[in-house]
């Protein structure tokens, strides 16, 4: 079996977006408050972190809310985000043209993403690059004061 690149994985669609009925899960229904939850497609994620101008970011959670809203759905699919997220990052990576900012993506809080191409390293190495201050609590990487430096979706 021929493991697929991130760009044939960002471009496989795989029926989504698709909005998932969950009125029958009353422990996630009493926990979100929500009955719809969407899956979103990869290219969704990739099309919204093409967008960031530089200076600014995005957070994983600013994308999903978004994207929620779009669809008319309670939420969207937080483990899936991560996955399609990442594979956005490495696709861009794979590619010689059309590269995404993904780097411009940050985790909820402004945290740095360790799964990214060449890890908290790179993300921080770009970011710093565009003007950002990197801050430590921890093992853990932040954009300090990343509030200020939100991008909104348009």
């Amino acid at each position: 079996m021929v493991k697929k690149t991130y760009n044939q994985k960002l471009h496989d669609s795989n029926g989504l977006p698709k909005i998932v009925d969950l009125s029958d899960k009353p422990g996630f229904v009493e926990h979100y408050g929500v009955t719809t939850m969407l899956v979103a497609a990869p290219m969704q994620f990739n099309e919204i972190m093409a967008k960031v101008p530089e200076g600014k970011i995005i957070t994983t959670d600013r994308i999903r809310d978004y994207l929620a809203k779009q669809a008319n759905a309670g939420i969207t699919c937080t483990l899936t985000a991560g996955l399609f997220i990442n594979t956005c990052a490495h696709a861009s990576e794979e590619r010689d043209s059309d590269q995404i900012p993904y780097w411009r993506t940050v985790k909820a809080k402004g945290e740095l993403n360790e799964k990214y191409p060449d890890g908290i390293d790179g993300q921080r190495m770009h970011l710093e690059m565009e003007g950002h201050e990197i801050i430590q609590k921890g093992k853990r990487y932040f954009v300090k004061d990343y509030q200020d430096k939100l991008w909104e979706i348009e």
